[in-house]
């Protein structure tokens, strides 16, 4: 299983992670995406008209997207990681695969204005970040009444792994997570599970500071 893989973005990290979490070797082909601009190269602009990475082949599979590629891990190597039979559980886990997708958009789109001065509405880019950021922040709090510690489940899902880097990496954009205490508990669990792998530049400032507590009405 070949990953067309650039270090330091976050979507090939969350392949990478859901990989080590699942206990799946990848062949790991680096790209230079900057300054090289490969992934716009005639080579893989032939796997991926879109232009992006990451990219997995698996045999005849070939994906594009990463969420699909978590999916396809977990379906091969650990089903535990995808959706139950409970229609709720399956919903929160697609729900949040989507979301992902704003993370990327608007944390992502931040953090490259900021490190590789890609054009943009720095502005708006933070402030749609923050918009996700209180969303996310609002449905760990939700689920923290149900009793379960993680975004679809009361165990890790796809979709804690869909959104945990670009969150993990708001800082690279000018965006705090100090104000989101049920993220940070939900960062430190994630960080955590059994075969957990590190990403360059993933802040742990508060891995460093005291637990955050959430509020009596939080919880």
């Amino acid at each position: 299983m070949k990953l067309y893989d650039y270090i330091l973005s976050p979507s090939c990290y969350k392949v990478r992670l859901m990989a080590a979490l699942t206990g799946t070797t990848l062949d790991l082909r680096a790209v230079d995406f900057h300054p090289g601009l490969e992934h716009r190269g005639p080579e893989l602009l032939a796997l991926n008209p879109a232009g992006s990475i990451p990219i997995l082949e698996d045999g005849d599979v070939l994906l594009t997207e990463s969420s699909a590629m978590l999916v396809y891990l977990a379906a091969k190597a650990a089903p535990d990681w995808l959706a139950g039979s409970d229609a709720k559980e399956a919903a929160r886990v697609q729900q949040w695969l989507s979301f992902s997708g704003r993370l990327t958009s608007s944390l992502g789109g931040a953090r490259l204005h900021e490190m590789l001065l890609r054009p943009g509405d720095i502005g708006a880019l933070q402030s749609s970040g923050i918009a996700a950021l209180r969303e996310l922040e609002l449905g760990l709090v939700e689920q923290a009444e149900r009793g379960q510690k993680f975004l679809a489940a009361d165990r890790p899902t796809v979709a804690d792994i869909a959104c945990f880097p670009y969150v993990a990496l708001a800082p690279d954009g000018g965006v705090s997570l100090d104000p989101y205490p049920a993220i940070r508990l939900w960062s430190r669990r994630l960080r955590s599970l059994p075969g957990f792998i590190e990403m360059p530049g993933i802040h742990r400032l508060h891995e460093l500071k005291p637990e955050p507590q959430l509020e009596k009405s939080e919880t």
